[in-house]
């Protein structure tokens, strides 16, 4: 992902409300499957992680881009942004070159 295309979908994100909060379980195998699913369809979400959580956000961003094949645009304090491009008809992001 080039600086042109982080700085895009970072603009988009400004209007996203978060999708899930991350609380004190941290990161669950359900909680991954969710935000597969809900990824697959809006292709840029946002994850709150709460203040009961212990664990770092970033990592946190790392381990869930891993999990669900996506990219982590970026990490502002306790909010997360996260990026994976749709399949054909799910497409809705036209990223610029």
């Amino acid at each position: 992902m080039t600086t042109k295309q982080r700085a895009y979908l970072k603009g988009l994100a400004m209007k996203l409300e978060p999708v899930f909060q991350i609380g004190k379980s941290s990161v669950t195998p359900e909680f991954v499957t969710a935000i597969d699913e809900v990824i697959a369809k809006k292709e840029l979400i946002k994850i709150s992680v709460l203040k009961n959580c212990l664990d770092d956000p970033k990592e946190l961003a790392q381990v869930i881009a891993e999990r669900t094949h996506s990219q982590v645009v970026q990490v502002i304090g306790k909010k997360i942004v996260l990026y994976r491009e749709g399949k054909d008809k799910n497409k809705k992001i036209d990223l610029p070159r």
